[in-house]
């Protein structure tokens, strides 16, 4: 089993939450998801009664600890952008998912050959390609 970093957008918005719930549910069928808390609907109630260091520090150690990143960027974050940089630096493999009919992605991930970019039209083909990412 993996253990999965999964990176959406909090502060900078929720608006796929429910996008983010449902590919954490699919990952959880066969691997370990150590962020589930970003598909929760209510997060931005619940992180209130944590410091930003508590938050800052608990997230690095699950980036440490985890085998992948998988990150859904169609709702651009100031945080996932800090969470992809950092784990590129400390050699974590990286999967950026965004949908193309809602956003372009940034240029500073699609230069960048360390990640690998998965653009999609549908929810559906995301999970084909988790498939893939996990095998």
């Amino acid at each position: 089993m993996k253990k999965v970093y999964f990176a959406g957008s909090i502060r900078g918005g929720r608006i796929d939450a429910e996008l983010y719930a449902r590919i954490i549910r699919y990952i959880q069928k066969t691997d370990i998801v150590l962020t589930e808390h970003i598909g929760n609907p209510d997060l931005n109630l619940k992180e209130q009664g944590k410091r930003d260091v508590e938050i800052y520090e608990e997230d690095m150690a699950w980036l440490r600890e985890s085998d992948v990143v998988i990150a859904e960027c169609t709702c651009p974050s100031l945080g996932v952008g800090y969470e992809l940089a950092y784990a590129e630096k400390i050699g974590k493999p990286c999967h950026i998912f965004y949908d193309r009919t809602k956003t372009h992605l940034s240029a500073m991930l699609t230069g960048n050959p360390y990640f690998q970019i998965h653009p999609y039209e549908d929810a559906e083909s995301i999970f084909r390609t988790i498939d893939e990412i996990l095998a």
